[in-house]
């Protein structure tokens, strides 16, 4: 199954992004002529999920060198624009390595290349589902090149047999699973229920949900894993209930150089996400608030980090 959705356009000369923070109710597109553009999308959230990030940070730095602007403070400005996903970090390095008049030809194979991956992750991960999987934020083709990772393994199940139903996780304060994930699955026809965050727990005890499947920002070598905020307590309840909980890792998302999840540096993002839901102030304007964007999950609550290359577990395989 392939979706019809696209969330990064290529044009040649500029690069378009589908609005994320608009869906599921409009469709507008933010075009980006130049890096610092770029890297304002990807900050803005625009853009998420990390291999998105990455295929559009690779495409910032085409933009850099088309303007004749200085390819070490482009990389490290788009590198800022969010620091916890390695992916971006990848796409750079491996960036860094072309001569200008191969750049826009790397970029795109980055972009192509990450919806091959996605589509083989899907394949190994396929049969590891059924039932009721739940999942939380959006981890499909809107936050990848195509198809998805954690959501990739998803579509891949629904597509060999019928005997499943996503449980959707809202994923606050951005809501990314009630405005995204849903929304992709509203859109193939995969039966899909959305919960509160704070649902989850209820709906494992009832026995509805079978097993949980998460994707990943950034995994250490030990296989402590970074990804959105309430991962982790999702990760604690399916251990509490007995049910596997599997990573989605794109082989770019696990940091060699990162030795634990305690090396993992966490984005901490603005108070009015919390305060209110999509501008609109639920809470006491003066009221402090903590917003990391997101946790680590220890390697021992995970029962698999499903790859391209097949279902692995530390310690993992050597490049």
């Amino acid at each position: 199954m392939s979706s019809a959705l696209v969330a990064i356009r290529w044009d040649g000369v500029k690069l378009h992004l589908l609005d994320q923070r608009l869906l599921p109710h409009a469709r507008a597109w933010v075009v980006c002529s130049s890096w610092q553009e770029t890297a304002a999308a990807i900050t803005a959230m625009v853009v998420r999920g990390a291999p998105a990030i990455a295929i559009t940070a690779a495409y910032g730095m085409v933009l850099a060198v088309a303007a004749g602007a200085d390819r070490q403070t482009a990389a490290a400005g788009l590198l800022a624009a969010r620091p916890t996903a390695v992916n971006l970090r990848w796409a750079l390095d491996r960036m860094a390595c072309i001569a200008d008049s191969d750049l826009e030809g790397e970029a795109i194979e980055i972009h192509a290349e990450d919806l091959r991956i996605n589509r083989a992750l899907g394949g190994h991960g396929a049969p590891l589902l059924s039932g009721g999987v739940l999942t939380i934020c959006n981890t499909g083709t809107l936050a990848t090149g195509g198809h998805g990772t954690a959501l990739g393994m998803i579509r891949s199940a629904w597509a060999a047999r019928a005997d499943l139903h996503v449980y959707a996780l809202e994923t606050r304060p951005y809501l990314q699973g009630a405005r995204l994930t849903a929304f992709e699955c509203v859109e193939e026809g995969i039966p899909c229920t959305l919960l509160t965050d704070g649902m989850a727990a209820a709906a494992m005890a009832t026995g509805r949900v079978h097993s949980v499947v998460v994707g990943s920002d950034r995994v250490a070598e030990n296989g402590d894993t970074a990804n959105k905020i309430g991962t982790l307590q999702t990760a604690v309840l399916a251990r509490h209930f007995g049910l596997p909980f599997y990573v989605a890792m794109p082989s770019s998302t696990l940091d060699r150089r990162c030795p634990t999840g305690a090396d993992i540096v966490i984005e901490e993002r603005g108070p009015d996400e919390v305060r209110g839901v999509q501008g609109v102030l639920v809470a006491p304007e003066q009221v402090a608030v903590w917003n990391p964007a997101f946790d680590v999950t220890p390697a021992r609550l995970i029962s698999g980090w499903v790859t391209e290359h097949g279902i692995w577990r530390p310690p993992f395989p050597s490049e």
